[in-house]
């Protein structure tokens, strides 16, 4: 079963109920809930935590059971606008094949995460076509950066345009922060698909891998060694995904060590090794990931990347 045509979910406004769900890896403390449903207030929205938020099973927010029960009742549920996870973690590859994702085509609405919760954004994209998003957690606070590309891209039904660079630091002038260097200059325009690196490898072999041909795959990682990160990339290659590539946006590979006691690569020969020979637009350093500062990602839209700029336009709107 591939992807469908494109569909955008109803765009948020004022009083959208949004619930909150934990279908990965645990909160940290009741606090982790407690700031989600003030973030939600804060925004303009009302706040509907799963059930089983709280519970904790080892490494897992819960029993399989009751994670899938928290996500597949928000889906569910018509008077439901949107599903915002409060955290990654590891969890969302043992539910992903019993997610209602009829219930989702019968009743779209946004669904909101990042890292291991790529794995859920791609299915729900491949499943039913329908637009998700690659942004913050609702249990960490959001950054003025942060907030404005979330509730741009959440909201606004036109086209966003330019994502932006983030703002220098006070005072200091070079270099920009983050810094965006070109492996290979150009421009192209795709939709935007992608997300955290392991999850997407986790894909592979499954229905719910995505369609990566005329894509602009944008990637992230943590936590992942400099050779694991080119071994990703090796598998990707051998599968001929990047053949037909588009374009390529790395965003932030953080707490990366590069080196082993056999030597060291830097992160960008890795990069060129596998993207340069494609001779397709190809930057790095754009906030993407696991830093505070971070953009809001439409998946399944279409976007223009200029390498050489260092910028990311979305050519549609997100919602509807």
């Amino acid at each position: 079963m591939g992807s469908k045509n494109t569909v955008r979910p109803p765009r948020l406004a004022p009083a959208s109920r949004v619930a909150l769900v934990a279908p990965a890896g645990p909160l940290g403390e009741r606090d982790d809930l407690t700031r989600g449903i003030e973030l939600c207030e804060a925004l303009g929205w009302v706040a509907a935590p799963g059930i089983h938020t709280l519970e904790r099973q080892g490494y897992l927010a819960g029993a399989d059971a009751a994670r899938l029960e928290d996500l597949n009742t928000a889906l569910r549920d018509p008077t439901i606008d949107a599903v915002w996870c409060l955290r990654g973690g590891y969890g969302i590859t043992r539910i992903l094949s019993r997610v209602d994702f009829e219930a989702l085509a019968r009743w779209p609405k946004p669904v909101i995460g990042f890292s291991d919760i790529t794995a859920l954004l791609l299915a729900v994209h491949q499943r039913t076509g329908l637009v998700t998003f690659h942004g913050p957690m609702a249990r960490a606070p959001l950054t003025r950066f942060s907030h404005e590309h979330l509730l741009e891209v959440l909201t606004r039904v036109e086209p966003a345009g330019s994502l932006g660079r983030l703002p220098p630091p006070e005072g200091v002038l070079v270099p920009r922060a983050p810094r965006i260097t070109a492996i290979h200059g150009g421009s192209a325009e795709g939709p935007l698909l992608g997300g955290n690196l392991t999850l997407l490898l986790a894909l592979a072999g499954t229905p719910f891998f995505p369609d990566l041909d005329g894509a602009l795959l944008f990637l992230e990682d943590v936590g992942e060694d400099l050779y694991r990160v080119d071994r990703l990339l090796a598998q990707l290659q051998m599968m001929g995904a990047l053949e037909k590539l588009a374009g390529v946006i790395i965003g932030q590979f953080t707490e990366m060590k590069k080196g082993t006691s056999d030597g060291a690569l830097a992160f960008d020969e890795v990069l060129f090794s596998y993207f340069g020979p494609l001779q397709i637009p190809v930057s790095y350093g754009f906030p993407i990931g696991h830093v505070e500062e971070q953009w809001t990602l439409p998946v399944g839209v279409r976007a223009r990347l200029d390498a050489d700029a260092g910028e990311v336009e979305l050519l549609e709107g997100a919602v509807g």
